[in-house]
């Protein structure tokens, strides 16, 4: 509520309280008039002196019940006007948050579309994805696996499956793990500006145990998740200046 409200408020509170005691004080002269009138007639000065002194008593009580109205309603206006004004702080404070929140999703999602630029460029993307079906190798430490990849990414991932099998057990000091590829169920193809929004990959692979109870899911989006929130207190530090 803005100080001219309030004011204006006030000030129509004062008038009326003002009106209520004008018309009680006038009540108060008319029963003081039938009074000094009625039978039976005590001498003058002592009816007089009686008369001032309940006609001050009945407006001393007036006063006192008018001052107790204007307080309660001047309490009831403050705490109007701070229940307002928290209510605006709060609102601030959800639209800021909101907008330091949308900033951080557009930041990843930037993040995610420079992500198909990898896959873009086949040597080195076909350099990682042995990397990263080594690392998932590694992870589970299974005799035999099942790799799921994107259908794009299929003849890639058959080129250096038999180094990345070799690698992994020069590493593990094991016999080279058997890897199935699954050729019926393909992770998301990426995301582009010709379909709508849903599921998609921006390349990597998905590892599993033959029995599927162990997965390793080694995709390039899973990465930046992790990333994203590993770095997300650092990430709102710079920009905003507090770690949420």
């Amino acid at each position: 509520m803005e100080d001219v409200d309030v004011s204006r408020q006030l000030k129509q509170m004062t008038d009326f309280i003002r009106q209520e005691a004008v018309e009680k004080a006038v009540e108060i002269e008319a029963a003081a008039a039938e009074v000094s009138v009625s039978p039976p007639f005590p001498p003058r000065i002592l009816f007089y002196r009686e008369f001032q002194i309940e006609k001050l008593q009945l407006m001393e009580a007036e006063k006192k019940k008018i001052r107790q109205e204007y307080d309660r309603k001047e309490k009831q206006v403050g705490i109007k006007k701070k229940i307002e004004y928290s209510m605006q702080l709060n609102a601030s404070r959800i639209k800021v948050l909101q907008a330091q929140d949308d900033l951080v999703t557009d930041m990843l999602e930037s993040a995610r579309k420079e992500l198909l630029r990898i896959s873009r460029d086949h040597f080195t993307y076909e350099k990682l994805l042995k990397t990263l079906t080594v690392q998932s190798l590694l992870r589970l430490k299974e005799p035999a696996v099942l790799l799921r990849c994107r259908k794009e990414d299929l003849e890639l991932v058959d080129s250096v499956l038999e180094s990345a099998r070799n690698e992994y057990a020069d590493k593990a000091n094991v016999y080279p793990p058997e890897i199935v590829v699954d050729r019926h169920i393909y992770l998301p193809a990426a995301l582009s500006h010709y379909q709508a929004p849903g599921l998609s990959c921006s390349g990597g692979v998905v590892l599993a145990s033959r029995d599927g109870k162990i997965v390793c899911e080694n995709t390039l989006d899973a990465r930046l998740q992790v990333v994203f929130r590993k770095k997300l207190p650092e990430i709102r530090q710079n920009l905003f200046g507090q770690v949420a």
